[in-house]
């Protein structure tokens, strides 16, 4: 097993379309990059304790490879957006990697250059860290699955659940 950790927006987005693609063992959203320790989700929202919202996905890379992963990120989120996806703004919300050693590193720059030329240029992502990951609150676990109905899921983490199906269809859940 691998495991690498995304920030892109919220985390329900993320978390949804990650538990949407075969070979992803487990996803876990939670809070990094910050100063604050051990934060919750209402210090964390205020935006001034320096985290991202962002996952931990761990996935088998026999099974999908960590490519796949990496561009199924770029793909889910607008990585030229500063500091903000769609109406969520601020610092918690950056397009930002955390990689756990050097070889990550390496994978993530490879994958944030491809996503550039795929963008066209202006992809703003940070590769940070290291970092220590903080799990979320657990009713933001699986949020998307526990709340389908939701607004928020309806209108933000659905849409980017099927592009992503779409763009990677060998590897979505049946």
């Amino acid at each position: 097993m691998e495991s690498f950790i995304l920030a892109g927006g919220c985390f329900w987005c993320l978390d949804a379309v990650y538990r949407s693609l075969n070979g992803v063992q487990d996803v876990v959203s939670g809070y990094i990059g910050g100063t604050t320790p051990a934060p919750n989700y209402e210090q964390v929202c205020t935006g001034t304790t320096g985290h991202a919202e962002a996952v931990r996905v761990v996935f088998d890379p026999s099974v999908i490879p960590a490519d796949v992963i990496l561009d199924a990120f770029f793909t889910l989120h607008d990585p030229r957006q500063l500091n903000r996806q769609g109406n969520d703004v601020g610092t918690q919300y950056r397009s930002a990697m955390f990689p756990q050693d050097e070889p990550q590193r390496e994978q993530f720059i490879a994958a944030r250059d491809r996503a550039d030329e795929l963008w066209g240029g202006g992809v703003v992502t940070t590769i940070e860290g290291p970092a220590e990951f903080h799990p979320a609150e657990e009713y933001h676990q699986d949020f998307f699955a526990k709340n389908p109905g939701q607004g928020y899921c309806m209108m933000v983490a659905l849409p980017k659940v099927a592009k992503v199906r779409a763009r990677f269809q060998e590897y979505a859940r049946g």
